[in-house]
């Protein structure tokens, strides 16, 4: 049984909810979002919330209600907030500059890296070594936010690298003889 799955979801004000199906759309001030529910789950909406139930008492079942209703929540919050990650290049000489849709990064290789942003994303740098990514889809930010820090992780021994803003690196001890 899902604990999560029997919550409802609210629908914030100024979201416009569409369902056909096992089709949702949410469309709000940050824009438009569309979800097909699994078949395990039904939808049904009453008094400005969300009601995602099992179509069977089962265990699998109710895992992929949770599941549904974990989507739908990040889509209401996606169209009427949007989502947000902050990435931070420590090291000499690691800089960012966002240029349209193109992001170049100077991480210490022998050439420049140029990211393509891709739709539905919005890269800001407010300084040289910080990097704001923002969009309405939490997947897709956090995609585009670990594939920024996959050009070079924060390594152990001097905590050089990109990194998320709330990440900790612990620092090793070098070796000693």
């Amino acid at each position: 049984m899902s604990r999560i799955g029997k919550q409802p979801v609210v629908i914030p004000k100024g979201v416009q909810i569409s369902i056909d199906k096992q089709k949702v759309s949410a469309k709000g001030a940050k824009g438009e979002l569309k979800l097909e529910l699994h078949p395990f789950t039904t939808i049904e909406e009453n008094d400005g919330r969300l009601l995602i139930k099992p179509v069977k008492e089962t265990a699998e079942h109710w895992m992929m209600t949770g599941t549904m209703r974990a989507l739908v929540n990040n889509m209401m919050i996606g169209v009427s907030v949007g989502f947000e990650k902050k990435l931070q290049l420590v090291g000499v000489g690691y800089r960012a500059q966002a240029q349209g849709a193109k992001l170049n990064l100077s991480l210490g290789f022998s050439h420049p890296i140029e990211f393509a942003v891709p739709t539905g994303i919005a890269i800001e740098t407010p300084s040289q070594t910080e990097i704001l990514i923002k969009g309405n889809d939490k997947q897709l930010v956090g995609e585009v936010a670990a594939k920024i820090r996959a050009y070079r992780p924060p390594e152990p021994y001097k905590g050089k690298g990109v990194r998320y803003a709330d990440e900790r690196v612990i620092i090793k001890e070098t070796k000693k003889k």
